[in-house]
């Protein structure tokens, strides 16, 4: 599809003492991929609602659908306005391979418009996730950095590696931080492997390493996340936080934008900087989103033009404008783990911080190592042992067949075989399974480690 050049002035080059505050949102997007299409294939949410509009809320298919594409017009407008706007981007794998599926040309070029154009680079910021919707505490920790390559696989191919390279920061699904030691040591380490230098988490996932909750300047700020495993090792990440809990009207409303308008520098290490007000939310998911969201956008964007003072700033943006002054950042970790910590005076080991976390958990009934998320109302690990069991054995059973054989050749994982178990493994693992209680969803999760496990066997 041709598009119209876009004349845009020159970006300012934003200096932290002209500036009092800033703003960032990120519409997330995603939807599952199911083993509902003809004859059982494998087929996307998405065209599942297109294919059944009279069940549910399916008759929103083709709304999501223009959710989906709708910044190709909305950044241009504002552009057009002498606005200079901001938005960051995180599509599920699993959505993007069902645009593919379906063969929704208009979706991927609008989104190949934001992502490679050089005049939307400026304003358009992609946050890489898990391929599959994962959950990061509950998934098996070799399975963490095989959902992250992946959805890099799935983007680059979309997008090209130039984009790829571009992509720094990462959200989680759920806004989920694992806070077990172990898991969440090997999913900083896996993240910082494959190239990502920030992460956006919830403000209630972490906490400071004297285990109080995070002050109100240190949401506004970076922060260093610092994980440490049984072993005493450790690693750690930059982190932008997100404030309050999950309200899709925080960004369909333009909150964000707002609160930033009334705040002022604040000091970090030697030096005042701009806050950053930081928001994630469905992109598509209810009345707010598909219906307000478009024109409070624009409205917000068009009231920072008028003033200088605050501005959208995307979150690499944002970082770069400080200059990578990460050793005055102070350093937070994981929600409990001071508790745990505590507990462990000293000792290290799986097996002593597995008698420790028994302990906490037997003398505190708030303590939990499931992690923590945008809600503490949902669990995606109580009451579905049925499907976390049989995902567990099935990575367990995926590893031990092709770990070694990984080893020894690499080209191994272009194999057929490789492939096809990989991808129910990786879909077996996604959040909806777990999300919507139990019915046809845990029927869904049954029938892709069946077919996990036959893939296993040939």
């Amino acid at each position: 599809m041709q598009r119209p050049p876009v004349t845009a002035g020159p970006e300012p080059g934003w200096r932290l003492e002209e500036i009092n505050s800033c703003f960032c949102c990120a519409l997330h997007m995603h939807q599952p991929t199911i083993p509902a299409g003809e004859d059982g294939g494998l087929i996307s949410h998405l065209q599942y609602m297109i294919e059944h509009p009279g069940e549910g809320d399916n008759h929103n298919a083709e709304p999501f659908a223009h959710c989906y594409k709708r910044m190709a017009a909305l950044i241009p407008q504002l552009i057009q306005d002498g606005c200079k706007p901001r938005i960051m981007l995180d599509y599920s794998g699993t959505l993007l391979w069902g645009f593919e599926q379906m063969g929704r040309r208009d979706i991927l070029d609008a989104l190949h418009y934001l992502t490679c154009d050089a005049v939307m680079q400026r304003h358009v910021e992609w946050l890489g996730s898990f391929w599959g919707h994962a959950v990061a505490p509950s998934t098996p920790i070799p399975d963490l950095k095989l959902q992250i390559q992946a959805w890099q696989h799935q983007f680059a191919a979309l997008f090209g590696s130039e984009a790829l390279s571009r992509v720094r920061g990462f959200s989680p699904p759920e806004m989920h931080l694992p806070n077990h030691p172990d898991t969440l040591y090997a999913f900083v380490k896996a993240l910082k492997e494959c190239g990502y230098q920030w992460l956006l988490v919830q403000e209630h996932s972490v906490e400071n390493l004297d285990g109080s909750p995070l002050s109100h300047q240190q949401r506004y700020l970076p922060n260093q996340l610092v994980a440490r495993n049984s072993d005493g090792e450790q690693v750690s990440i930059t982190a932008l936080i997100k404030t309050q809990g999950s309200d899709t009207k925080l960004v369909g409303q333009m909150q964000p934008c707002y609160e930033a308008l009334g705040m002022a520098p604040l000091p970090l290490g030697d030096q005042m900087v701009p806050p950053l007000v930081a928001q994630i939310a469905d992109g598509e998911n209810g009345g707010v989103m598909m219906n307000e969201f478009p024109s409070a956008f624009i409205q917000a964007h068009h009231k920072l033009r008028d003033q200088p003072l605050t501005v959208a700033l995307n979150g690499s943006e944002y970082l770069e404008l400080l200059n990578n002054s990460e050793g005055h950042w102070p350093s937070i970790q994981a929600v409990r783990q001071h508790q745990l910590w505590q507990q462990l005076e000293g000792r290290q080991g799986a097996a002593a911080v597995e008698a420790a976390i028994e302990t906490c958990t037997a003398a505190d009934a708030g303590f939990s190592m499931e992690g923590a998320s945008w809600t503490n109302n949902l669990s995606w690990v109580e009451g579905y042992d049925n499907v976390l069991g049989p995902m567990q054995q099935l990575s367990a059973a995926f590893h031990q067949k092709f770990d070694s054989l990984v080893a020894e050749d690499a080209s191994m994982t272009q194999t057929p075989a490789y492939q096809e178990a990989l991808l129910h493994l990786m879909l077996l693992e996604t959040s909806c399974f777990r999300y919507w209680g139990q019915g046809v969803w845990t029927e869904y999760a049954h029938e892709l480690d069946q077919r996990g496990r036959l893939a296993l066997s040939r």
